[in-house]
């Protein structure tokens, strides 16, 4: 086998016992394993600093001046280029980009094409930032809002379907078995099974329960991106639950309790939020040691 292959083999971890023990009999054969420590601390973010000639001329075992050892010299240095370019290919051929969020924490995230994602609580977001202008595709988890700048397909992957776009604003939601798309520009395209569906702007796609269902939407914007929880017809549960992780406290509320709420409240006062809810269903409510709410039935 020739040097390049051996070479080769020998990048891929791909060498039989033989081939090892003429991979490590070769004269550059501990060069190759410098070029290869030397990579691993290389990154695309870093400047590479080059010694001078004479400082890397020092290094060299021979001073011989002939021209046979310049061509020695000359084939290192290319097989160096070769090397060193194979390992950096491989070392930088995936760049994985990963965002998550916390509780009642939101962030904004700008792509490599200016396009910009706004991602809800508790949601996590990833992408291949290598080869963005090839090939827009992300992955998410969770709750996004899209702005996405016009040019190839745009694609979000979720557990339960695929939203494709060229050029649009428009909601995703992929959580607790709900699968929610909401188009505010454009016209967007949900895949999922083997169903197809487009929406254009001012509608949006529901899929709960293996059913999927589209319909239209008035509001400009996801209330979230505005601070704000909104319901309708929901159990005191659910809007005590969301409560608490708004604003990280205790709701207390008797079990018995089965009114249903239709509002909102903000997520940036919790009095505001608090009389937002109760008022309308004629509840009262107390604050205890900051953290613990207890809603009462307001004749008690």
């Amino acid at each position: 086998m020739d040097k390049e292959q051996l070479v080769k083999k020998w990048l891929n971890n791909d060498l039989s016992e033989t081939e090892s023990k003429a991979f490590h009999a070769l004269e550059d054969a501990d060069l190759y394993k410098e070029i290869i420590e030397e990579a691993q601390r290389f990154n695309g973010n870093t400047n590479a600093k080059v010694a001078s000639f004479d400082a890397f001329d020092k290094r060299l075992v021979s001073k011989k001046s002939s021209s046979t050892y310049w061509i020695k010299v000359v084939s290192s240095l290319a097989a160096i280029i070769v090397v060193g370019f194979a390992l950096f290919t491989l070392i930088n051929k995936d760049q994985i980009s990963s965002f998550k969020t916390g509780l009642a924490q939101n962030e904004i995230i700008t792509l490599p094409d200016n396009s910009t994602v706004s991602l809800n609580e508790l949601s996590q977001l990833e992408y291949n930032s290598s080869n963005w202008n090839e090939n827009r595709s992300l992955n998410l988890n969770g709750e996004a809002y899209f702005d996405v700048e016009e040019g190839k397909r745009f694609d979000v992957h979720t557990d339960f379907g695929k939203v494709s776009v060229l050029g649009t604003e428009f909601n995703v939601l992929s959580k607790d078995r709900i699968f929610k798309v909401s188009c505010y520009e454009g016209l967007v395209q949900v895949s999922y099974e083997d169903n197809t569906v487009e929406l254009p702007a001012g509608t949006e796609f529901v899929l709960s329960s293996g059913k999927g269902q589209k319909s239209d939407i008035v509001i400009a914007e996801p209330y979230w991106l505005k601070n704000m929880s909104v319901f309708e017809d929901a159990s005191l549960k659910s809007v005590a639950n969301e409560l608490e992780k708004q604003y990280n406290i205790k709701v207390q509320y008797p079990s018995d309790m089965t009114v249903k709420f239709t509002g909102a409240f903000e997520h940036n006062n919790l009095e505001n939020a608090l009389e937002s809810i109760t008022k309308p269903l004629n509840l009262t409510y107390t604050i205890k040691n900051t953290n613990t709410v207890i809603i009462r039935n307001g004749q008690n």
